[in-house]
């Protein structure tokens, strides 16, 4: 899907989860055995054929990085595949991220350079199953500029 980029913030502290995220960000907490939080989130990428991918990182992101590196090696210069981890930067000056939005923000460059009609921004600490591309054949049929999926929310 070339038309697409997509952006995961995975860089939260996760203080609700502490002691967990004592050593780790929120969406590299286990889960299930080998797995992470993050996991769910890359796995309805790729299931969704949804292979270029930049996780924006921040707070404690050894493991995540690792794990990615490790666990999601799709990387195929040729082919166009990836997924990049993209710590923190202070691209706009000497503050790190701000929050969510902020983070996107500062790497808006990402997607300026990648010359995409579409971005998904997507968070890797949430536990749920769902076919992105669904989502966005239903963002193009509408013409939308915007579109935001909520829990329990039916078309």
């Amino acid at each position: 899907m070339t038309d697409l980029l997509t952006l995961i913030l995975a860089g939260g502290v996760g203080e609700r989860l502490f002691p967990l995220t004592r050593h780790r960000t929120k969406p590299a907490v286990p889960f299930g055995g080998k797995f992470r939080l993050i996991d769910f989130t890359l796995s309805n990428c790729i299931n969704a054929g949804i292979r270029n991918i930049f996780v924006l990182t921040q707070y404690k992101s050894t493991s995540l990085i690792r794990h990615i590196q490790e666990g999601w090696d799709i990387s195929s210069s040729k082919m166009g595949d990836y997924i990049y981890c993209i710590p923190a930067q202070q691209q706009l000056g000497p503050e790190w991220y701000q929050g969510t939005a902020d983070a996107i923000r500062q790497n808006l460059d990402l997607v300026t350079e990648s010359n995409v009609e579409h971005v998904l921004i997507l968070s890797g600490d949430h536990v749920y199953k769902m076919d992105y591309l669904k989502m966005l054949n239903y963002h193009k049929l509408k013409d939308a500029e915007l579109s935001i999926v909520l829990p329990g929310v039916k078309e």
